[in-house]
């Protein structure tokens, strides 16, 4: 491991690199954790965009829920260290989701 503290990306601005200098090891622990769920908010969220925009559903999954609609999509979310399926759709401004099964069957 290098004495010398890493190298920021050059994409990132110099006021977020200089704000996380001065955050303790614990911190800057959070700050990841959040940037990568953030990250992958974000990135759900322009998959849920790009869906609307195609408005075809080719084929209904045969476990669909009678209040799921047919244009839901699987996601999975960690909840206290564990990962479960949810079935996911926007309604208006929002998304919605409704619980479907543990990734994992044995937990």
């Amino acid at each position: 491991m290098s004495k010398e503290p890493p190298t920021p990306p050059a994409e990132l601005p110099a006021a977020i690199v200089t704000a996380l200098n001065g955050y303790s090891p614990t911190q800057l622990r959070h700050v990841a954790r959040y940037a990568e769920a953030l990250a992958e908010y974000k990135a759900r969220e322009a998959r849920f965009e790009e869906e609307l925009d195609e408005n075809d559903v080719d084929e209904v999954p045969d476990d669909l829920p009678d209040d799921v609609p047919a244009k839901a999509t699987i996601t999975i979310k960690e909840i206290n260290d564990n990962r479960y399926y949810y079935w996911q759709w926007r309604e208006g401004d929002k998304i919605k989701s409704k619980y479907k099964a543990p990734v994992s069957p044995d937990k």
